[in-house]
């Protein structure tokens, strides 16, 4: 960046030299997880994704959130929806330690049919603090587990799962009740992370959304050799069997267990495992794209 009020761009949020500072903006909405919502009638969590998507981005780029605004489309007005998303966001805004500073529900029937919910999120960081924003060969990979599916990918995990199942139908495993409850599983917010990661010089992150697994390659231009990931949720393997998706698709659509990492100098990877609940996965090499257990992508 260069003089105050010029910008610039890192791979996750834009960033507005404002002096000292950079002020950071990242802007996301929940996707398709919205019709599980509301074929379950309950969306009560999905305002921790609306979240948790914008503030994670902020979180890959070394940038503090701290506050959202919110926008609420919908066809027609309903306390009962609207307070339940509410409920999200301000779960949401806590987990991630930032502030609802407004929002925005407009009624559109001519436009919209169900609902759409989306929303920014600004960050703040010292200059210093934000990432490099790109690895070095022998870094080491250090990652923290997702808690599912998390809010991409839901149009292949919907047309997968209901083939066989209606959502409210029971899931036919012991971690929920139901099959939208797998699909509903709220997106983990990382922002915890952020004061060990600056501390252990982490050169640079992503977080495991669009695209899957391919989201390691904003880390910079080299291959990505992937030994260890986090086991994969047992969610995962179900809406696999059920769409008979190949194992490259699963990759390059969903985290599998595995919703961000970090790339760290390999002396500096243990102790940052050890101050948080990470763990290595793999390492940084000469070359390009990512390998995951052989599994080319």
């Amino acid at each position: 960046a260069g003089a105050a009020g010029e910008g610039t761009d890192s791979d996750y949020a834009g960033l507005l030299d404002i002096g000292d500072r950079y002020l950071a903006l990242a802007t996301d909405g929940v996707g398709t997880k919205l019709l599980v919502a509301e074929a379950m009638g309950d969306y009560s969590t999905v305002g921790i994704d609306c979240i948790a998507m914008n503030a994670n981005d902020l979180v890959a780029a070394g940038v503090r959130p701290v506050a959202f605004v919110d926008y609420l489309a919908v066809d027609e007005p309903d306390e009962t929806f609207a307070e339940q998303i509410g409920q999200g966001l301000a779960a949401g805004a806590e987990a991630a330690d930032l502030e609802l500073v407004g929002g925005e529900t407009a009624v559109m029937p001519e436009v919209v049919k169900g609902l759409d919910l989306a929303g920014t999120c600004a960050g703040l960081a010292a200059k210093d603090a934000v990432f490099p924003g790109s690895a070095e060969v022998g870094d080491a990979l250090v990652g923290w587990e997702s808690s599912g599916i998390h809010s991409n990918g839901l149009t292949l995990a919907r047309e997968a799962v209901t083939q066989e199942y209606q959502y409210t139908d029971p899931y036919p495993g012991e971690r929920y009740d139901a099959v939208g409850d797998a699909l509903l599983e709220p997106t983990r917010i990382y922002t915890d992370l952020l004061d060990p990661m600056r501390e252990h010089g982490v050169r640079a992150a992503a977080h495991v959304t669009g695209g899957g697994w391919t989201n390691l390659e904003r880390l910079g231009d080299y291959h990505y050799e992937i030994d260890d990931p986090w086991p994969r949720q047992e969610v995962f393997d179900f809406v696999q069997d059920l769409g008979d998706v190949s194992d490259e698709e699963m990759h390059r659509t969903f985290n599998m267990g595995t919703g961000f990492v970090a790339a760290v100098d390999p002396e500096r990877a243990d102790s940052l495992v050890g101050e948080t609940d990470g763990r290595v996965i793999g390492q940084v090499e000469e070359g390009e794209g990512v390998s995951i257990r052989g599994l080319e992508l």
